[in-house]
């Protein structure tokens, strides 16, 4: 055998059908005494050879030019010769579990050195398809959302209904949040956003059944006898899977289809594709708010749930479709999933054992949600969940209603807190390019800090009840939204950035829970605060945790250790 052939183990052969094709050399006949072109030193793929590739065994060392053409009018074919170095180093790189996922590796990769590469997603059509299917799956999510507080919070003058109807939403969203992660990473991506987007919808429908049935019957005296109705147990109920379901769609659309659609080494486009459906889903809300105002102010509460219903089965085919879309584009990049499970896995089911792997998943989503390099980032998101008076959402609704603010002022609310969320993101980017990524974040947690407070302050003063009073406090809490979404989008990408993307689920799925764990907790302040003269106390309690996340986040980007400058190198200076 000529001296220029060399053999590959076996275990490592089959490599070569993933190095390029112009990397593998063909036999030449033009001119045997030079080298194949494909290994002289101009080839990019010469570098990558091992340093010992000039000695006797290499194919273009000096003094075995003829036993290479020898062999090559033999009529074989050479190999490359690939050091042993780098097939263990490629065999260690795949058994890496911090390692990007196998998905992300077959995408295009963007050349730091190139900004329009990093700038350019991978999947341009597919990012689009994604965006036109989470407008048609928030549109009708933001529009309940609004519809049902309003509904609820005409049953009965009091905060309790509402209170309730969230706290045991937010219980189950931390009991489930990490199994949520667990499950999602196990089953095919598309047939399992599909099937989560049919059950958001029935626990749509079944909720405004619930809602329709009380309003048919006699109003409750109390608040607790109205939470001690059958319709109310069953509108808990299908509350809190309408939310798990809303949760394990963001998981998949924020921590997976968007990381791999951008494509891997792109961090400039992965901040777009984040900014933008960061968009698509406040231009959702500003819709809903609008909608549910105009259609409030002219109609009961009962026309507003049936309209809402008809939006939402009407959307229902189009999202899926959409979905759909995102996979074809992409050549069908998702029809893989991480973890394969055993065929007999139903045949085997033990009660005892499902229970055991449930905890041992929460146990080690706790553990990985912990041990992340950016952890201050996602406590202080944390602790920013805890403000759920201050924000648009049910609380501020029902406080609203109470207090006899009419329907418009109500959606211009809603809608302008959106509005200034959009605004943000087109902010967001000019902010990070001035401070640095880091650095905006904590910009945008002082900014909402310090116009919560002074929201609190004017409630505080007691003049609340005059009109002019009332306008300078929602549009306080309406500015506030511009901090509020620019660390949302920030936080995002710090997370995505500090975590492998093959935990991305896992630890995405566990930061929510912990959110809502501090949801949790300001929903039962609520509930013990039961009157909606008592929400003072509560909007106090908000502002203070969101003030307690700026100072959590300042002192942790004050005390940057080498690694986080490594991971965020784009900031000078930190």
């Amino acid at each position: 055998m000529p001296a220029s052939i060399l053999s590959l183990p076996p275990s490592s052969s089959t490599l070569l059908r993933f190095l390029p094709r112009n990397a593998i050399p063909v036999p030449f006949a033009r001119n045997p005494g030079a080298p194949p072109r494909s290994l002289r030193s101009s080839n990019r793929f010469a570098g990558s050879c091992h340093t010992g590739a000039s000695s006797g065994t290499s194919l273009a060392g000096s003094g075995s030019e003829g036993a290479a053409a020898g062999g090559y009018e033999d009529g074989s074919l050479p190999f490359v010769n690939l050091s042993s170095d780098i097939l263990r180093a490629d065999l260690s790189l795949l058994k890496d579990e911090k390692a990007p996922s196998p998905l992300l590796t077959t995408l295009p990769k963007g050349n730091r050195g190139d900004g329009h590469l990093e700038s350019t997603p991978a999947y341009p059509s597919a990012l689009n398809a994604l965006y036109a299917a989470c407008l048609a799956g928030n549109a009708t999510e933001h529009l309940w959302n609004f519809t049902w507080p309003a509904a609820v919070a005409t049953l009965h003058q009091s905060l309790l209904p509402v209170a309730v109807l969230g706290f045991f939403t937010k219980l189950v969203v931390f009991v489930a949040g990490p199994l949520v992660g667990n499950l999602v990473s196990s089953l095919p991506r598309i047939p399992a956003y599909r099937s989560l987007t049919v059950i958001q919808t029935v626990a749509h429908l079944v909720s405004a059944a619930m809602i329709m049935h009380a309003f048919t019957l006699p109003r409750a005296s109390t608040a607790l006898e109205l939470l001690l109705r059958p319709w109310f147990a069953v509108l808990v109920a299908a509350t809190a899977v309408d939310r798990l379901s809303c949760v394990s769609l963001g998981i998949i659309a924020e921590r997976d289809f968007v990381v791999q659609l951008a494509g891997l080494g792109r961090p400039v486009a992965l901040a777009q594709a984040n900014a933008t459906l960061s968009r698509v889903d406040l231009i959702c809300e500003t819709a809903g708010a609008s909608i549910f105002a105009f259609l409030l102010s002219r109609n009961d509460p009962l026309i507003c749930i049936k309209l809402s219903c008809l939006i939402s089965l009407s959307a229902l085919p189009v999202h899926i479709f959409l979905v759909g879309s995102v996979n074809r584009l992409t050549h069908g990049i998702f029809d893989h999933h991480e973890h394969r499970r055993s065929t007999n896995a139903a045949s085997n089911f033990d009660i005892r054992r499902t229970v055991a792997d449930a905890s041992a998943t929460i146990r080690h989503g706790w553990r990985e949600y912990i041990s992340q390099p950016v952890l201050p980032a996602s406590l202080a998101y944390v602790l920013v969940c805890f403000n759920v008076a201050l924000a648009p959402g049910a609380l501020m609704t029902t406080f609203l209603i109470h207090n006899g603010v009419s329907p418009l002022v109500l959606g211009a609310f809603g809608g302008s807190s959106a509005l200034m969320g959009i605004l943000a993101t087109f902010m967001t980017p000019s902010l990070v390019k001035e401070l640095g990524i880091l650095k905006a974040g904590a910009a945008g947690l002082l900014a909402q800090s310090a116009l919560l407070g002074a929201a609190v302050l004017v409630y505080l003063s007691g003049s609340i009840s005059r009109r002019g009073a009332l306008f300078i406090f929602l549009g306080l809490i309406v500015a506030s939204r511009l901090g509020h979404m620019a660390y949302s989008v920030i936080g995002l990408q710090v997370v995505q950035t500090g975590n492998p993307i093959g935990k991305a689920k896992l630890i995405g799925a566990t930061e929510i829970a912990v959110a809502s764990l501090a949801e949790l907790g300001m929903m039962a302040v609520a509930v013990a605060a039961k009157d909606v003269s008592r929400f003072g106390s509560v909007a106090v309690l908000s502002a203070a945790a969101v003030l307690a996340a700026a100072c959590l986040y300042c002192g942790w980007l004050a005390n940057a250790t080498h690694e986080l400058k490594t991971l965020f190198r784009c900031d000078d200076g930190e």
